[in-house]
């Protein structure tokens, strides 16, 4: 036979990867009464192939693991092995969720919707099984906007006011919150409300976070409380919250102080301390993993799928990878991950 020559570099495959082993968890879609669901934040290419990233965030990973093709590939392989019900994902390139998501996961069943954030080309995408459930509607805001506009916000759009510098830098946010609600096709009586959103990143910025999370809880509130009354919710995202931050207290207890240390998060002259609170009793399904997010100079749980849990409990988490995986090429990205963070996978039931 004779010799076919390549046209590029010859590159490594993954070898095994992350995600190999999960896969043995979720070979089948789960049954009727279940839900599997999956949160990640998949790394935008924006993000991913600039001089800084290949240089100072990820100078460890082979540069060919950084291009989108390479990653791309890695990702459908990644998330068709899961055989979930609903995906969550974050740090979605316009191109990547219209190119190459939407038409993969659509082959697998799955319907996908997205939800972009204005300034930078990337944002939210919300995937559901098509035999399991059927959109009803959406509710998708972005916070600086809804705060400005939304009679919803109007209290805190008040406090906020007596803040004017935190005040420019929440609206200056192009974060947004993804929210589809969605009905069972096999018991119609039974939706959900499942949110998706991808908080601010800056780690002094623990109390711009807090008022987005306030606008997204009081969003939610309206859709599961007013619209669709006592509708479980389902929150997933990259919130770039440790369990120890105000944000996850806020979220899991129901409440913030005025005087919680995250309100003078940048300092003094940015502090703006509120008093807060929500409805919901939400739960980390996933719990409190030791990271969700690991790069060379960082690690930590930055992600969470939140659950009702008067009205939902968690059947399996899948485990995640182990530490020795996520570090056998230093850290992530990496030939065999192509994200920085690290799939949420569980199993839901109703109660």
């Amino acid at each position: 036979p004779r010799e076919v020559e390549s046209s590029g570099p010859v590159e490594a495959g993954p070898g095994a990867c992350t995600f190999d082993s999960r896969h043995l968890y979720t070979k089948k879609v789960c049954g009727a009464g279940s839900v599997r669901v999956v949160s990640y934040n998949i790394l935008a290419d924006t993000y991913a192939q600039t001089e800084f990233s290949r240089t100072v965030l990820y100078p460890y990973c082979a540069p060919y693991a950084l291009e989108l093709d390479y990653r791309q590939n890695l990702l459908k392989k990644e998330l068709s092995g899961y055989s979930a019900d609903l995906v969550c994902l974050q740090e979605v390139d316009k191109s990547v969720f219209l190119d190459s998501l939407a038409p993969a996961l659509d082959a697998f069943g799955l319907e996908g919707l997205f939800k972009i954030k204005e300034k930078q080309h990337e944002g939210l995408a919300t995937f559901y099984r098509r035999d399991k459930f059927s959109l009803l509607t959406q509710h998708d805001i972005a916070f600086s906007e809804a705060l400005l506009s939304d009679p919803l916000h109007k209290e805190l759009c008040d406090k906020l006011a007596k803040y004017p510098l935190v005040q420019e830098k929440v609206l200056q946010r192009s974060s947004v919150l993804q929210v589809s609600v969605l009905q069972s096709t096999t018991d119609p009586s039974r939706k959900i409300c499942v949110a998706n959103t991808h908080l601010y990143w800056h780690p002094k910025g623990g109390n711009i976070r807090l008022i987005q999370i306030a606008v997204a809880l009081s969003h939610l509130k309206h859709v599961a409380c007013d619209l669709y009354p006592s509708i479980p919710v389902i929150f997933c995202g990259d919130f770039n919250s440790t369990p120890s931050s105000g944000t996850y207290t806020f979220i899991k207890s129901g409440g913030i102080a005025e005087d919680h240390e995250d309100w003078v998060s940048n300092g003094e002259e940015e502090s703006c301390n509120m008093l807060l609170s929500h409805p919901f009793k939400l739960q980390s399904a996933c719990g409190e993993p030791a990271y969700t997010n690991y790069v060379g100079g960082f690690h930590g749980c930055l992600d969470y799928i939140f659950i009702d849990g008067n009205a939902l409990e968690v059947e399996q988490v899948i485990p995640l990878p182990s530490h020795e995986e996520v570090t056998t090429h230093q850290a992530l990205p990496s030939v065999s991950h192509p994200s920085d963070h690290i799939a949420l996978i569980c199993d839901l039931k109703w109660k």
